[in-house]
């Protein structure tokens, strides 16, 4: 039994499978991706090879352009006021003494839940006529306001569901990152004079760096990839106004039945997340793993 288990060609044999069938199931796609996005093909004919024409109309589509744009309004919401707000909430609960499980838990529970019921709980709260925003609103005077159909609050309104639905999720992260910090090293903080917020800037936050660099790599990947949140609440309307990069490749896919271009589309989402991603995690490889 021990030779059995000592000889890699049984663990190469258990990984066979599982091996197989990722290379079925997400090595073919991509490689498939890769070559109707150099063809013209409406998913019926044959496909006619057109070298970089999908990729230069792309680059002169201005609707594509927006939907980038709108991919990096999810980069910059989620940087720049999602994860302030992660880390705020962070530090709260792991000064909570009480019902700290229940706190933990209850902004956790979103982030299970189904993008599909959360846009639809969303576009509940956010409906014109008996949403509860408005409603809420209209006690101060504030005019019916169309949420999701009005290009100038329809995209910061997805904003604010998704960045609800996964908030949760990055707390128990960074708050994982906070409890593990050895309390002994805070103690003596706090015999040293350290204020709450002294030891929050000086302390907590810089040796949960690394922490928050994942979460940061977490938020635009996520956001580079956003697609069902879109597609549940406005399908990328009013007029395209809020669709990204996903949700016009499935439009020009399968609506235009321009599978090719729609294809040329998906390399681009690959390209544009590898130099993003990339980038990030150069510009950041200095922040090391930090030892207490």
């Amino acid at each position: 039994m021990n030779k059995t288990l000592k000889n890699p060609i049984v663990y190469i044999l258990f990984l066979l499978p599982t091996i197989l069938l990722y290379c079925l199931f997400m090595g073919m796609p991509v490689i498939q991706a890769f070559y109707y996005g150099f063809t013209d093909w409406d998913g019926l004919n044959p496909p006619i090879f057109n070298g970089i024409e999908n990729f230069r109309e792309a680059f002169t589509d201005s609707d594509f352009w927006l939907s980038v744009l709108n991919n990096i309004y999810f980069i910059l919401f989620s940087i720049v006021i999602q994860l302030p707000i992660i880390i705020f909430l962070s530090l709260l609960i792991s000064q909570v003494k009480r019902f700290k499980a229940f706190y933990k838990t209850a902004v956790f529970i979103p982030s299970i839940l189904s993008t599909a019921v959360i846009g639809i709980l969303w576009g509940f709260i956010y409906e014109p006529d008996s949403g509860l925003l408005n409603q809420f609103l209209a006690l101060f005077g504030v005019e019916k306001i169309y949420w999701l159909s009005d290009k100038s609050t329809a995209m910061i309104s997805i904003l604010i569901t998704n960045a609800w639905q996964w908030t949760g999720f990055y707390v128990v992260l960074i708050l994982a990152a906070i409890l593990g910090i050895p309390k002994d090293l805070l103690e003596q903080a706090e015999i040293d004079g350290a204020t709450n917020w002294n030891k929050s800037t000086r302390i907590i936050i810089p040796l949960i760096r690394p922490i928050i660099i994942v979460v940061m790599l977490l938020s635009i990947a996520g956001a580079m990839k956003a697609l069902d949140i879109v597609w549940v609440m406005t399908e990328g309307g009013p007029f395209g106004t809020t669709d990204v990069m996903a949700t016009y490749m499935i439009k020009e896919a399968f609506r235009e039945y321009q599978y090719g271009y729609g294809n040329a589309i998906a390399i681009l989402i690959f390209i544009f997340t590898l130099v993003i991603t990339g980038l990030f995690q150069w510009s950041t490889k200095n922040n090391e793993r930090i030892e207490y």
